[in-house]
């Protein structure tokens, strides 16, 4: 157990960082993969905090230096389901961050229920990161049903040793620090003295979600434990930031006063529009198209996963937007790049769909749609005219169908 005289911090590890006076983004499936990370750090973010990572997940992952996008990669094999690889199986990339723009300043959160395994996926991580974050808020049944996020609140016996060894075998190793993400309990004397245990495991952060397990981001956020939290943090010289409901870095600043916290996330509203990191000085939040174009700009840079750049600009443009629907149902970088008028990215987008394997898709999509006009055109069913009138159709054990071959029958 840590213990620490009244309202002195933790001292923050060399290679750590401060969360006190910061406003920034928080850990957000989908939403907080690099792109978007770089975006809210280009709009005047002060940290962010990269998606929950599941330790298993992270467990067996190879480093690599990505010479195209200048990239830490972190992947490894699918498995699939099976212990023995496909030959040529080509690796899935499990999490991605810059060793430059995002140094110093990037918060890598984990899913964990277990001290060992988080320490054996921390240890992969701890070199190029400024902090280790526990989840312990999310109460998506994805992350609770295995004993994490939310679920850790209802264990704070295994979450506070999971915090403890965390500290112990990696922040002290690598010299960076420790925090929490947690959501408030049902009573102000239970938050309080889950608060109170977790400050005394060595962490230099916790987060508070200021609603309950049982809440949903669009009900309101509770903040009347708030000022109870920062002052437990306060005592114990541990950061406490705030999160909920926060709309903006304007907003967040006055928020941090109202209720003596050192620091706030922004979750939704940076999704929406990562301008929001921006001052009413500093011109405030940006039209929805030049936010969009640079989202694309550093996707490309990146060579981000389609899906996960359609996403996004699902969140960015505004429903009601001409091209909306378009957008959403486009199957490339240059389909999406040519939707938006964004002539100075196509030749890169091209370039990076190439990369991806869209460009063959798209082709693919393309010869079945001409395929389905020219159907409809000659008064014939699309369905029917994919295969020739001649064609004999031949029973399924002809075709090989449900026959065993000879090596796996003497397997």
């Amino acid at each position: 157990m840590i213990s620490t005289s009244k309202n002195v911090p933790i001292p923050i590890p060399r290679n750590g960082v401060d969360y006190r006076g910061k406003v920034v983004l928080a850990p957000m499936v989908r939403s907080g993969e690099l792109p978007s990370r770089l975006l809210a750090l280009r709009y005047g973010a002060d940290l962010v905090w990269g998606p929950e990572t599941v330790d298993r997940a992270l467990i067996g992952t190879t480093r690599h230096h990505n010479p195209h996008t200048q990239t830490i990669d972190f992947t490894r094999l699918p498995s699939n389901g099976s212990r023995i690889p496909k030959q040529d199986q080509k690796e899935s990339l499990i999490y991605r961050l810059h060793p430059t723009k995002e140094h110093g300043r990037l918060i890598f959160q984990i899913g964990t229920s277990s001290p060992t395994l988080a320490v054996q996926a921390a240890k992969l991580v701890a070199g190029d990161v400024a902090g280790i974050d526990v989840n312990a808020g999310c109460p998506k049944p994805f992350s609770t049903s295995g004993g994490m996020g939310a679920a850790l609140l209802r264990t704070p016996n295994l979450l506070a040793s999971i915090l403890e060894a965390l500290v112990k075998e990696v922040g002290e190793v690598w010299e960076i620090g420790i925090s929490v993400k947690i959501r408030l309990l049902e009573t102000p004397e239970q938050t309080e003295a889950l608060v109170r245990r977790l400050c005394g495991t060595g962490i230099t952060g916790l987060t508070v979600h200021c609603r309950t397990t049982p809440m949903r981001p669009r009900e309101r956020a509770l903040r009347e434990q708030l000022r109870m939290v920062a002052d437990v943090c306060r005592e114990t010289g541990v950061a406490c930031l705030m999160n909920g409901d926060v709309e903006d870095r304007d907003q967040a600043l006055q928020l941090i006063q109202e209720f003596a916290v050192d620091g706030a996330m922004i979750a939704t509203k940076a999704e929406a529009n990562s301008s929001c990191f921006r001052t009413r000085e500093e011109g405030g939040l940006l039209p929805w198209r030049e936010v969009t174009k640079e989202y694309i700009k550093t996707a490309l840079e990146i060579e981000n996963r389609w899906g996960n750049t359609k996403f996004l600009l699902g969140q960015l443009m505004p429903g009601k937007a001409r091209e909306y629907k378009s957008v959403t149902g486009s199957r490339s970088y240059v389909e999406v790049c040519e939707i938006l008028n964004l002539e100075g990215l196509v030749d890169r987008a091209r370039d990076v769909d190439g990369k991806l394997g869209l460009a063959m898709r798209q082709s693919k999509a393309v010869d079945k749609a001409k395929l389905n006009q020219s159907a409809r055109a000659a008064g014939h069913n699309p369905a029917r005219i994919r295969s020739s009138p001649s064609e004999t159709r031949h029973p399924l054990a002809e075709r090989g169908v449900g026959i065993i071959p000879a090596l796996a029958m003497g397997s």
